[in-house]
């Protein structure tokens, strides 16, 4: 089974910088897309950044100009640099990923997609 990793995640002052790591394992297939998310307390899962196969990205509205996307030449492990931090982005970013399953069908292109969740890593964003 595919298992995704978060780390990266700490306390900092508004105006600060971290960045974030999510490392994938278990996979024979490389993923289709891979998401960052985050969750604040008492609200719902947000898409923070998205970066697919071919290296496009994508960024929510709040986030864009400030955080960075990107993986590495092997594709399983990506990236989120994060500067300029508001309070606002507290909350616990989630790690995601879409992969082809090819224990169940011999192939990476025509088989069905699974989707994995890490466990998370908390930022913390203080005034």
């Amino acid at each position: 089974q595919v298992q995704l990793v978060e780390s990266g995640g700490g306390s900092v002052l508004a105006g600060g910088s971290l960045k974030l790591s999510c490392a994938a394992s278990g996979y024979i297939c490389s993923p289709r897309r891979m998401n960052w998310y985050r969750q604040a307390p008492g609200k719902g899962r947000e898409l923070v950044s998205s970066i697919s196969s071919d290296g496009s990205t994508t960024y929510a509205d709040s986030v864009k100009g400030r955080f960075t996307i990107s993986q590495d030449s092997a594709k399983n492990t990506i990236h989120l640099q994060m500067n300029s931090l508001k309070t606002e982005d507290t909350a616990v970013y989630y790690c995601w990923a879409a992969v082809p399953d090819y224990r169940g069908y011999g192939s990476c292109q025509n088989s069905r997609i699974l989707q994995y969740w890490g466990q998370g890593t908390q930022v913390t964003v203080s005034s």
